[in-house]
């Protein structure tokens, strides 16, 4: 797999002239862009699974397309559990409302948790320990990734969309006893998919919702960041192709977007 000269040209380009993404630099320091490269399969209209690399910004409108679920998450399939870095597009998934969906989209991503990018930003990774939310809720410990997103609500969000179920991002539940912040100082590969809707799946015994850039999207990149997310996503031609959310998300204005 290669990566075309001219689209990490533009991805650099992009973070260097963007006013309001740009990350700001530390004191004394000379401004660089600040770029990642991402893995991304696809399942193609011809049903062929294409493989490809990609150099983009690491924003975390591109980072939280990629970071959700780490290497040995075990995924409910028609099949049983299947660790996360063996599912492939093509492959079927059980759904919140018991149905299969096929994963059309599959990206992953290596990075180091504790590592401070030049904005002083971290991504902690998340984990719950066994039996937090009830028996086997979950079987054994978990550890999600900073864009994971679990259908539930903690004590202190409930007052949000009228006590009904929403999707809340991980670090939420932090709690500092069974559920805590970690952050390794070596490299993590972390993972995400995207199914035909945006939906909800068991992964290691705990409800967590597969990929979607949300209803602020748009709002959050320019035109020229826009083009260059987009080329991640070979199976969509527009960001309405995502499709509605499934229900309301907590975080970034989601809950106010959805019900304006």
């Amino acid at each position: 797999m290669t990566i075309p000269n001219t689209l990490a040209r533009a991805a650099r380009n992009a973070v260097e002239t963007s006013a309001l993404l740009r990350e700001a630099p530390r004191p004394g320091t000379k401004q660089k862009a600040q770029l990642r490269r991402y893995e991304v399969s696809t399942l193609l209209k011809n049903g062929d699974v294409s493989q490809t690399r990609h150099i983009a910004p690491a924003l975390p409108v591109f980072e939280d397309a990629f970071c959700a679920f780490t290497r040995g998450s075990l995924v409910e399939t028609e099949q049983g559990p299947m660790a996360i870095e063996d599912l492939l597009p093509g492959d079927t998934v059980l759904t919140q409302d018991g149905t299969s969906e096929t994963v059309l989209w599959k990206g992953s991503v290596t990075l180091i948790p504790g590592r401070e990018d030049s904005r002083g930003r971290t991504r902690p990774l998340t984990r719950f320990m066994a039996d937090t939310f009830g028996m086997q809720k979950p079987m054994s410990g978990v550890i999600a990734g900073p864009a994971a997103r679990l259908l539930g609500t903690p004590s202190h969000l409930r007052h949000l969309n009228g006590g009904e179920p929403m999707l809340t991002p991980v670090g939420e539940f932090q709690d500092g006893m069974g559920v805590i912040e970690t952050q390794p100082p070596t490299p993590v590969e972390l993972f995400h998919i995207c199914l035909k809707r945006h939906s909800v799946i068991r992964v290691d015994g705990l409800q967590f919702e597969t990929y979607h850039p949300g209803v602020n999207a748009i709002r959050m990149m320019s035109h020229s960041l826009r083009s260059i997310y987009m080329n991640l996503f070979a199976h969509v031609e527009s960001l309405h192709d995502f499709g509605p959310l499934l229900m309301p998300r907590a975080g970034d204005g989601e809950i106010d977007a959805i019900s304006a």
